[in-house]
This record gives structure tokens, C-alpha cells and sequence, in this order.
């Protein structure tokens, strides 16, 4: 199945210069409210604030340096997307450009404004980034969850408005279930999201906790990372039996991997038991909508 396409482009979305952005296919953001006042401006640097609703956190300064250099030599060659916030302007799409004008200390920026409210700030900061591939796993993770959370998205919803499929928004959103320490690790990409999605397979957060710092620690990759979470796993489902050798047939990094397959298809957490042939799949669901959704994934109808 290929990957659903991310939405159009911002300039499409919210009506700038045609000139500057070409419109590609896909679906349209609706929050935006319709106006007439696309002609770009100039507005003082000072007046623009940054979004509290901005997804993106992390700017790095050589990349920020290096947009500053092609600035001053070519200018803004993309207006600015803002909002008008009790005298003052804030950001909707373009942080990177305001960053790096703050660095070139440019009296005065080019903007569009809109009228946009907070949930079509943040679906259209998400979309920006993502289409620019601008966000780090746990920024993409925390603003599908501000979605969820403060607008009261359903992960299908929030698939649609963003162009991922709801396995890799359900997937991403798992990301913020690791304990605060794995979560810095994988931020600073001392482990990988496969990394990260093998540790998940581990139900306490002290035991992911253990294993992301061995993970660090003896430079293992995903498949031997497997191999050690099968391990931690037999030994917290048999009580009393640390200190026994654990045997570990290869067929456990097979199983983990099919597990993570599942958990892809139904979108939804997928334990996997196994053992000589024999063994369940226990798929969760949270709501009645949700195992809805899983029949039909399943070609099983509820009558």
C-alpha cells in the first residue's frame, strides 16, 4: 500500500503568493477562514512572536546559520504566514525565516496574515514541518497528541488533516509512552525510533528504562536489541527465575518483528504469545468505534 501523500503545500492552504508555491494534490485544511488580504506586507521584526503552538522545538544553529547566508544574499523569498495577536503578529508557518532574520538583525520581514484559529495553527504548523521532514519523532508524536488532547482529534481525523495513515500517527503517539529518560535518549539520537519501538515490548517503564541505557551502552542495533528485549521479556513472565539461564530460541526476534507488523495493521497494541507452535494474538482496543475498526480490518461484521 503506498503512503498516503501529505496535504497541499502551505502556500496553497493558506493562499499565498501562486508564485511562490505550487499547489499539489491532496486534501484541503478547512479552518483557515477565507479573506481577502493576500498581498504581502512588511512588518517590523519586533512586532512578530513566535507560536506557543509551534510542534517544532529544536532549531539547529549551523542549518539556521546557513538559511541566515542565503538570506542575505537573496531576501525572504518566501513571505512569512502570521496571525494578528493583541497588537502584535504571531507566527502560523515560518520560524526558520523569522530566526535567521533575527540573526541578520533585518529591521523588517514580509508577511502574509490570516485569520486562523488555534487548531488550524497547529494542523498547518504540522504540516509545514512535516513535509519539510522538520520534526524529530517525539515533536511529530507530542503534536498529534495536542491534536488528540486539546481539540479532541480521533486518530483517523488527525491522519486525514496531516496525509499519514493512522498506523503511523498511532504509532508515533506510542513514542510518549517511554519513560522521560528514553524519550532524551532518543531525542538527542543516542538510540533510534526502531530502537524505541523494540524497548515499547517491554511493559515497566524501569525495566525500558535498563534497557535503552544497555541499548547505549554496548552500541546495539535493532536486531540485537530484539534479541535482548526477548530476553528481559521471559524473565519478568517467570517469576523467581532470574537467576536461571534463559534459554532464547532464534525464533524470538521473528516473533517481535511479526508483533510490530501487527501492531502497524491494527493501529493498536498487539501482544503476540508463542511457544512451540502453539500461542494467542491479543489485540487491545479502548472503544467501541475502535473494535469497530478492527472487524473491518478483519472482513468481520458485528451483525
Amino acid at each position: 500500500m503506498s503512503k498516503p501523500a501529505l496535504g497541499r503545500g502551505l502556500g496553497a492552504l493558506l493562499g499565498g503568493n501562486p508564485s511562490l508555491t505550487q499547489p499539489a494534490p491532496g486534501p484541503v485544511i478547512s479552518p483557515v477562514a477565507p479573506d481577502n488580504r493576500d498581498r504581502v506586507q512588511r512588518v517590523a521584526l519586533n512586532r512578530i512572536r513566535p507560536s506557543a503552538l509551534q510542534p517544532r522545538k529544536e532549531f539547529a544553529p549551523a542549518a539556521l546559520q546557513e538559511l541566515a547566508d542565503s538570506i542575505r544574499e537573496q531576501g525572504i523569498v518566501q513571505p512569512l504566514i502570521v496571525r494578528e495577536r493583541g497588537g502584535f503578529f504571531e507566527l502560523i508557518a515560518g520560524e526558520r525565516r523569522w530566526r535567521a532574520a533575527q540573526l541578520l538583525n533585518l529591521p523588517e520581514v514580509p508577511v502574509i496574515t490570516r485569520e486562523a484559529d488555534d487548531r488550524a495553527v497547529l494542523e498547518l504548523a504540522l504540516i509545514e514541518n512535516l513535509q519539510r521532514e522538520n520534526l524529530n519523532a517525539l515533536e511529530e508524536a507530542l503534536g498529534y497528541s495536542q491534536l488528540a488532547e486539546q481539540f479532541q482529534l480521533t486518530q483517523e481525523e488527525i491522519a486525514v488533516k496531516v496525509g499519514k495513515s493512522r498506523a503511523a500517527v498511532a504509532n508515533a503517539t506510542r513514542l510518549l509512552k517511554l519513560p522521560v529518560s528514553v524519550q532524551g535518549l532518543l531525542r538527542d539520537g543516542r538510540i533510534s525510533v526502531g530502537h524505541a519501538k523494540v524497548i515499547l515490548g517491554l511493559a515497566d517503564s524501569s525495566h525500558q528504562s535498563l534497557a535503552a541505557e544497555r541499548i547505549v551502552k554496548d552500541g546495539l542495533n535493532v536486531r540485537q536489541t530484539e534479541g535482548l528485549i526477548a530476553k528481559l521479556q521471559a524473565r519478568t513472565k517467570s517469576p523467581g527465575s532470574a537467576a536461571k539461564p534463559v534459554s532464547i530460541v532464534p525464533v524470538d526476534s521473528n516473533i517481535a518483528r511479526l508483533e510490530e507488523k501487527l501492531r502497524e495493521k491494527f493501529g493498536t497494541k498487539v501482544h503476540l504469545k508463542y511457544a512451540q507452535g502453539k500461542g494467542a494474538v491479543e489485540i487491545t482496543f479502548f472503544s467501541d468505534d475502535e473494535l469497530q475498526r478492527i472487524l473491518e480490518i478483519l472482513n468481520i461484521s458485528a451483525d
